[in-house]
């Protein structure tokens, strides 16, 4: 059996912790020579597997800092210094073991939330009930979810009332009720009775996979500083080496050089960096943040600029009447009965926001016939025994007279910013509705939380009309607005605001993609967003709100201040130590035990981030 990385490293400790007691235990029975040959034993067994990963990372051109402790064990079997060589290949490969513990602890929500994959459903099959594997499941099966199930994939609720545990998703505690109606995501559990959902994914389309993939992602990146910390291993090993080989050429004993590489091995660089910004990644991953990689954490703890996209960011993304024009033979509730009957028949957001009006209103729907959608303009088809179009003022123009009504709501349409739709019924205009894209609640609070946390620019970044752009962020803080963007002039924004410093992007739709790979870190809103977005951006917020953003900030900024401090700390003491060894106030085996509880220390600080 081939094992992997980390048990290796676990066996490896163990034979150097075995052949450290067992050489003491043939000192005490005074066998010298076997205590010699059982300490030698245990070196070369930690330097063999040294030399083979420094060979390994040579070949990839790295560096790393593990070449001190190489020399420190060679130094020690050339010197005859066994004893020591033997506590610093235990010690070494015990802070692998440490290290290792300590990183699988900081994962455990990201470990958690793969857990949870489900690996079938319940799906009818005319009178049947019959289990399926997760991959079988397609868009539109019906599917019934039991108490206690992980919902498989994303859906619609069809049948009864959902009580769900969002936690994993949301970060709350509290179990959140579903009407019929509902959109329901996937990766959430249910904590009432059974309900039905229709499919609206397959498994690999689902929000839940999509989450897992970027987990897993995140999991093979190395995180910037570790690459940084390599980069110190340079320097720092020239100091090992130019304060050892001073210390042999003046003393003129080559222990007290040997001492020096001991202290120096291993550098909590190598341990404490990975551990913060892991247990960083993770306590952002717990609140529904999940950061792809290291360098996507760094760079959110380094952000001092954000922009906001505005559709489906700042707003909600989702149309809501906000006034009914009629002509004068019409009224309100028959103009949303027609409009809305017609809208039951398209998908677009749209024609939802009609229905959900019309169902506010208490409007009983009749139900479309031939019903037909023109892609960019609108529907049309009957209702009962009218023909009706609803879509753009210039798509319902062409099929209806121009009366004198037509003439005011013509007047009105050019006069009015915003999303506006036409509603015709037999050739003669009916009505316009006017919408508004309503912004999210939390929107304000986290702007003064954001500024709290140490943004000092925010921007609202939008395709729209500055008049729109102005109405949107009336009462909102922001520093500029950049109005009429294209993709291109979104990039270009993007740029000009990293000449000031670090920037973050937040959006959400297909034509943020390029302004999200544009910025210093971009931000993808929502779990459903779109898969451009998603795969354009560095960080990911899994729940549709910008709630969990001033906490991700801060969360960010913590892990790389623990992370910090525990570089500087570590390599203070282990500079302080190395000096005494120079100077012969520290033996081999004394230094190897300084260092390890130095390295111990740092690594306990770096699980801070994860409070």
């Amino acid at each position: 059996m081939v094992l992997n990385a980390r048990a290796a490293e676990r066996v490896l400790f163990v034979f150097s912790l075995a052949m450290l007691l067992g050489g003491g235990c043939s000192a005490v029975l005074g066998a010298d020579r076997l205590a010699t040959l059982a300490w030698g034993l245990g070196t070369l067994g930690a330097l063999g597997w040294l030399v083979a990963t420094i060979v390994v990372s040579l070949v990839k051109g790295a560096v790393g800092l593990d070449l001190i402790a190489a020399f420190a064990m060679a130094g020690s079997l050339y010197l005859g210094e066994e004893l020591a060589g033997n506590v610093i290949a235990v010690m070494f490969a015990g802070g692998q073991v440490l290290e290792a513990f300590a990183q699988s602890r900081a994962r455990q929500e990201m470990n958690a939330l793969l857990a949870r994959t489900p690996r079938s459903a319940t799906r009818y099959e005319g009178e049947s009930l019959v289990a399926v594997p997760l991959d079988q499941i397609k868009i539109g099966d019906h599917l019934l979810i039991r108490p206690g199930d992980v919902l498989p994939v994303d859906g619609v609720l069809i049948k009864g009332a959902a009580l769900l545990d969002e936690s994993v998703m949301t970060g709350e505690a509290e179990p959140v009720s579903h009407p019929m109606g509902d959109d329901l995501v996937s990766g959430v559990t249910n904590v009432g009775g059974a309900f039905d959902m229709a499919a609206t994914t397959d498994a690999e389309g689902s929000t839940f996979a999509a989450i897992v993939r970027l987990v897993a992602s995140a999991e093979q990146q190395k995180a910037p500083m570790a690459r940084l910390a390599d980069r110190y291993a340079v320097g720092f090993f020239v100091f090992a080496v130019a304060l050892a080989g001073a210390a042999w050429l003046v003393t003129g004993d080559p222990v007290r050089a040997l001492a020096v590489f001991v202290v120096a091995t291993p550098c909590p660089l190598i341990l404490a960096v990975p551990v913060a910004i892991v247990a960083g990644m993770s306590r952002c991953a717990k609140l529904g943040v999940m950061v792809k990689n290291g360098g996507a954490l760094e760079a959110l703890a380094s952000t001092r600029s954000i922009l906001f996209d505005k559709t489906g960011t700042i707003t909600r993304g989702e149309p809501s009447v906000k006034e009914i024009h009629r002509a004068p033979d019409w009224t309100e509730q028959a103009l949303m009965a027609t409009a809305g009957a017609l809208s039951q028949g398209s998908t677009h957001t749209v024609s939802k926001a009609v229905v959900a009006h019309a169902d506010r209103l208490g409007l009983v729907l009749q139900v479309p016939e031939g019903v037909e959608e023109v892609p960019g303009e609108g529907v049309f088809g009957r209702v009962g025994a009218q023909l009706v179009h609803v879509g753009t003022f210039a798509f319902v123009a062409r099929h209806v007279s121009r009366d004198r009504w037509f003439g005011e709501a013509e007047a009105l349409v050019s006069a009015r910013s915003g999303l506006m739709t036409a509603i015709g019924v037999d050739g003669e205009l009916a009505g316009i509705i006017v919408f508004f894209d309503e912004v999210r609640a939390e929107a304000n609070d986290v702007l003064q939380a954001l500024r709290a946390a140490g943004i000092t620019r925010i921007g609202l970044l939008t395709g729209d009309r500055l008049m729109v752009a102005n109405a949107i962020a009336d009462g909102l803080s922001f520093d500029h607005i950049e109005a009429g963007a294209t993709p291109a002039g979104k990039v270009e924004v993007v740029l000009r605001e990293k000449q000031r410093g670090v920037v973050a992007m937040i959006g959400d739709g297909v034509n943020d993609a390029p302004a999200l790979a544009a910025a210093d870190v971009g931000i993808a809103l929502g779990a459903k967003g779109a898969g451009a977005s998603a795969e354009a951006a560095d960080v990911i917020v899994l729940v549709d709100g910008l709630s969990p953003l001033p906490n991700a900030f801060a969360i960010a900024r913590r892990s790389f201040r623990i992370a910090r401090q525990s570089v500087r700390a570590g390599i203070g003491l282990s500079s302080i130590g190395m000096i005494l060894a120079a100077f012969g106030w520290l033996l081999p085996i004394e230094g190897a035990l300084a260092q390890e509880i130095i390295d111990v220390a740092v690594i306990l600080n770096a699980l801070r981030a994860l409070r």
